[in-house]
C-alpha cells in the first residue's frame, strides 16, 4: 500500500491554536507531521515545539520537518518516541513547567495503515497481525512496541482470550453488533490454527456476519479491527492519562485541541473536558464539536467522522483538577 496522508481540519485546528511565534506548543500526535509541520511555520524564535508519538516512524517524519525549516528564526524543537500519556514526564524531562497550546490528533495517519502492522484489513490479508505502533521489540525489551502498549499483539488477544472475552472486547472497543457471533466465528476458524493474518481474521469475521452486513459501505471487519487496536495499544487509559496530563500542563489562556474519530474516543474526550469546566478550570468552546467541510469530507474521505472540541484553560488554581 502506497502512504498517503493529508491531516484532518486543519484550518480549524490553526485558528483554534492561535500560535504565537514565542508560544510553547505540543503536538501529541505527530503522525503524518501536517499539523506539526503548520504549527512548525507559525512559531518563531523564542518559540518551543513539542512533538511526541509512539511510532518512530511519525517521530522521524517530525524531524524531517523540522530540519527542512532553514529559517534562522525558527524555534527549539523537541521530537520524543514515547506515547503522549507520558506528557506530564516528557515536559518534566524537557524541565518545561508549561505550554501554550497541546493537539491531539487521535486519528491513524496513512503512513502507519500502510505499514506491514496488520492495521488495514484491504492490503492483500497477508499481514502480520501486529497492530502495535511500532516493530515488534529486540530481545530484553518489554513489549511488541518497546513498552509503549500492553505487550500484546493483536494475534495475541485473537488466539487466547475466551469467545465472552472476544465478545466483550468487540462490542466496548467497537460497538460492533454482531460482537458475540463474530467471536463464536474466531474461536472456531482458530480451532484449525491460530489466527495469524489479517486475511485470516477477516475471513473468521465473514463467516460470523450474515450477508446483508457483508454489502454495506462499511467494511464488515472495520469495527472488530478498531477494537483489537484499542485493546493492543491501551487507547481508552492512554487518552484518559494524556488528556489529564495535558490540562495540568496549559498555561493561563492555553488552548487544547482534540481531534476524535470515532464516538467511543469522542465520548472519552466529552466526559473529561466537561468534567474541567465543572472544576473551574476553563471552558470548551464551541460547545458542539466542530466537524470538516463537505468539501473537505469529499476530498479526503478520512475526514468523514472527524470531530474537533477546543478546550481553553482559565486562570484557575490546577489543585482545583484532579
Amino acid at each position: 500500500m502506497q502512504a498517503k496522508h493529508e491531516s484532518v481540519l486543519m484550518s480549524e485546528v490553526l485558528q483554534a491554536l492561535a500560535v504565537q511565534p514565542g508560544d510553547t506548543v505540543v503536538d501529541a500526535t505527530i503522525g503524518g507531521a501536517g499539523h506539526f509541520a503548520k504549527i512548525l511555520a507559525a512559531l518563531g524564535e523564542g518559540g518551543i515545539i513539542i512533538g511526541i508519538d509512539a511510532d518512530p516512524g511519525a517521530v522521524e517524519r517530525g524531524r524531517e520537518a523540522y530540519a527542512a525549516d532553514r529559517r534562522p528564526e525558527r524555534p527549539v524543537a523537541h521530537l520524543v518516541n514515547d506515547n503522549f500519556r507520558n506528557l506530564a514526564r516528557i515536559l518534566e524531562r524537557l524541565g518545561i513547567g508549561s505550554v501554550n497550546a497541546i493537539v491531539f490528533d487521535l486519528g491513524w495517519s496513512g503512513y502507519q495503515i500502510a505499514a506491514p502492522r496488520g492495521f488495514s484489513f484491504s492490503a492483500g490479508g497477508e499481514e502480520p497481525l501486529l497492530m502495535t505502533y511500532g516493530l515488534p521489540a529486540r530481545a530484553g525489551e518489554s513489549g511488541p512496541s518497546a513498552g509503549l502498549g500492553t505487550g500484546q499483539t493483536a494475534a495475541d488477544i485473537v488466539n487466547s482470550f475466551s469467545e465472552a472475552e472476544l465478545a466483550d472486547l468487540i462490542f466496548t472497543f467497537g460497538d460492533e453488533r454482531f460482537a458475540r457471533s463474530i467471536a463464536h466465528a474466531i474461536v472456531a476458524a482458530r480451532s484449525s490454527g491460530r489466527i495469524l493474518t489479517t486475511g485470516a481474521l477477516v475471513a473468521a469475521i465473514q463467516a460470523g456476519t450474515p450477508a446483508w452486513y457483508q454489502r454495506k459501505k462499511i467494511h464488515p471487519a472495520t469495527k472488530t479491527f478498531q477494537a483489537l487496536r484499542i485493546a493492543v495499544n491501551d487507547e481508552i487509559a492512554a487518552l484518559r492519562e494524556g488528556l489529564a496530563a495535558a490540562l495540568h500542563s496549559l498555561a493561563q489562556d492555553g488552548r487544547l485541541v482534540v481531534i476524535s474519530f470515532h464516538s467511543i474516543e469522542d465520548r472519552v474526550v466529552k466526559n473529561i473536558l466537561r468534567d474541567a469546566v465543572r472544576a473551574g478550570l476553563g471552558s470548551v468552546s464551541p460547545k458542539k464539536p466542530i466537524v470538516p467541510a463537505r468539501s473537505e469530507i469529499l476530498a479526503n474521505r478520512r475526514a468523514r467522522s472527524a470531530k474537533l472540541r477546543v478546550f481553553r484553560r482559565s486562570a484557575a488554581p490546577l489543585s482545583t483538577y484532579a
